[in-house]
């Protein structure tokens, strides 16, 4: 679960003042490299720790200060468990302090939610292999988008399959479909 964020730190930091100066609270995942002081001491003195190599309880909740942000934050981990055996880990930051564990970790999840449809809108629907100029065709082509991966994952909840796998499907059998029409024509004018 180590993903690659292209964001550097001041962006970091960038991005959280605006959410904060907008009344807002943010939860975001922090790559393990990451730095944190664990008290305000600790952040004044320049003494910053990585956040992989933090000890505290599972399900619990650390409070400190992201190097390069100046308020104080709540850092959670999460550990889990592939079908292989495998472990991964997932830092969460938050800038609610009054959070806990479950609320941090499950308004993530929710959030991941929309990165898969942003992925299935890129993926099986095509949103970012517009061959549009102009800012009417191209805000058709992203409405269409939307509402083919609407569709596909209406589908996807009635068959009970995922919606990747449904899309590989209908290309298959729409390539199946074009190939034997081809085959109808190639015969009538031999």
């Amino acid at each position: 679960m180590n993903a690659v964020y292209p964001w550097n730190l001041e962006s970091f930091a960038r991005c959280f003042t605006f959410i904060r100066s907008r009344g807002k609270h943010f939860v975001a995942a922090l790559k393990d490299n990451r730095l944190i002081a664990l008290t305000e001491q600790d952040r004044k003195a320049k003494r910053f720790t990585r956040v992989d190599e933090l000890n505290f309880p599972e399900q619990g909740c650390v409070r400190g200060y992201l190097k390069g942000y100046g308020h104080e934050v709540l850092l959670v981990r999460q550990v889990f468990t592939h079908k292989d055996g495998s472990k991964a880990t997932l830092h969460l930051v938050c800038s609610d302090l009054s959070g806990d564990y479950n609320a941090i970790t499950t308004t993530y999840k929710k959030r991941w939610a929309v990165e898969v449809f942003h992925k299935s809108l890129k993926s099986n629907a095509s949103l970012a292999k517009s061959p549009t100029r102009t800012v009417r065709t191209q805000s058709n082509h992203v409405f269409m988008t939307i509402c083919a991966a609407f569709k596909l994952e209406c589908l996807s909840i009635k068959t009970q399959k995922n919606p990747f796998a449904l899309c590989r499907k209908l290309l298959i059998n729409a390539s199946r479909a074009a190939y034997d029409q081809l085959q109808l024509l190639l015969a009538a004018t031999a």
